[in-house]
């Protein structure tokens, strides 16, 4: 998962959809926001059709308290029918999708209050810190759970083989091509 430096608010571009897939057979259905060639590879630029959320676990007390995030599948499932209830209450569908738990349904509107701000601290990267808009509360066991969906869009880069099957970046490929593709999308939205 990478969060992309590039926003896009022309729809036009949006060429269609692909299914990711993961090693557990999961699937994250995205549209394709861009597509494009460098040297001879397909590359495409994917946004989940619903919406991500993440499940964060509230730990301390009072001052100390910190936002722990939940990305343990064993507590993710054990969780999961809990927070899957507390948000059809809003008439969103929790989803256990590849890559990223997802919801889909109409967001709520952004209230200032319900906004959480994650710092993320990278040795390797100067990252930007990270506005998620609060979706519920609950508690499992005693313990406290948020479920929080970003602000900005989380988009994956995918290269497509030669069968026409989309496969995520690594973050080293990732690295390596990153200059490559933003040249070629800065150039396409010029």
């Amino acid at each position: 998962m990478f969060s992309s430096p590039f926003s896009d608010d022309n729809d036009n571009d949006r060429t269609g959809s692909i299914s990711l897939t993961d090693e557990k057979g999961r699937i994250l259905d995205c549209y394709i926001e861009h597509s494009l060639e460098v040297d001879g590879q397909e590359y495409v630029l994917l946004l989940p059709v619903d919406s991500p959320v993440e499940i964060f676990a509230w730990q301390g007390e009072d001052e100390e308290e910190e936002a722990v995030l939940v990305e343990d599948d064993l507590t993710i499932d054990k969780i999961f029918p809990t927070a899957q209830a507390v948000l059809s209450e809003q008439n969103l569908i929790l989803k256990n999708t590849a890559y990223a738990l997802t919801v889909s349904g109409d967001l709520p509107p952004v209230e200032e209050s319900e906004l959480f701000t994650l710092e993320i601290e990278d040795d390797e990267a100067d990252l930007e810190p990270e506005q998620l808009q609060l979706l519920a509360r609950f508690y499992d066991e005693e313990q406290e759970y948020a479920i929080y969906t970003p602000l900005d869009p989380l988009l994956f880069f995918a290269r497509i083989a030669k069968n026409g099957e989309p496969h995520l970046l690594s973050p080293e490929e990732f690295r390596k091509v990153q200059p490559l593709l933003e040249e070629h999308l800065f150039n396409e939205v010029e």
